[in-house]
């Protein structure tokens, strides 16, 4: 499981005071650590974001590999607002319109991702959906992905009026279409093999 706060008001000194490859948030002045995923998450997490990245990701529009317009990025360290809740989504992503370059010569992603997708495991599995989803919302990501590997589902959300909406959820199918990227076919059962 996610570890307890490490104590109080801590800051984004604390934070990056921290071990180098140490996989931690910090939100509301409380360090939350998370233990290194399993193999099934990574591979999901993997899998998906290679994916998603080469049909969206590598251009700023249309090739034979899909139509392209966004960034997408692995663990990125997003502020939630500056310095106060830093949160690492498994995956997030932004259109290009709204973020024409990444951060270049900063870790700091200041820009609220468009998209965001977590990938459960047993032990960050709560803090996840009860902690970094409503920050998510606050801040105004517009979608959120909850991948599930144990039950092989794949939960799609869009910030409504004052709440997550359900948009549609997949469970062992394959092959499925995914807003916002619902402009390719996803091939979910080859993330669950195994």
């Amino acid at each position: 499981m996610v570890s307890a706060p490490l104590l109080r008001n801590k800051t984004y000194a604390d934070y990056l005071a921290l071990p180098e490859g140490t996989k931690a948030e910090l939100i509301d002045g409380e360090i939350f650590m998370s233990p290194a995923p399993k193999g099934r998450h990574v591979r999901i997490a993997s899998m998906l974001g290679a994916r998603l990245g080469v049909s969206f990701g590598l251009h700023p529009g249309s090739t034979p590999d899909g139509p392209g317009g966004w960034w997408i990025f692995f663990e990125p360290e997003c502020h939630l607002p500056l310095d106060r809740r830093v949160l690492r989504p498994d995956i997030a992503g932004w259109r290009r319109e709204r973020m024409p370059e990444p951060p270049s010569d900063t870790h700091k992603f200041l820009i609220v991702p468009d998209w965001i997708c977590e990938v459960l495991s047993p032990s960050t599995q709560s803090h996840d959906l009860l902690r970094k989803m409503p920050i998510y919302f606050a801040a105004g990501v517009s979608w959120a992905w909850i991948v599930d590997p144990l039950a092989r589902r794949i939960e799609v959300y869009r910030a409504g009026e004052g709440e997550w909406l359900d948009v549609t959820a997949i469970e062992d199918e394959g092959p499925a279409r995914l807003p916002p990227f619902d402009a390719i076919e996803l091939d979910t059962l080859a993330w669950f093999a195994g």
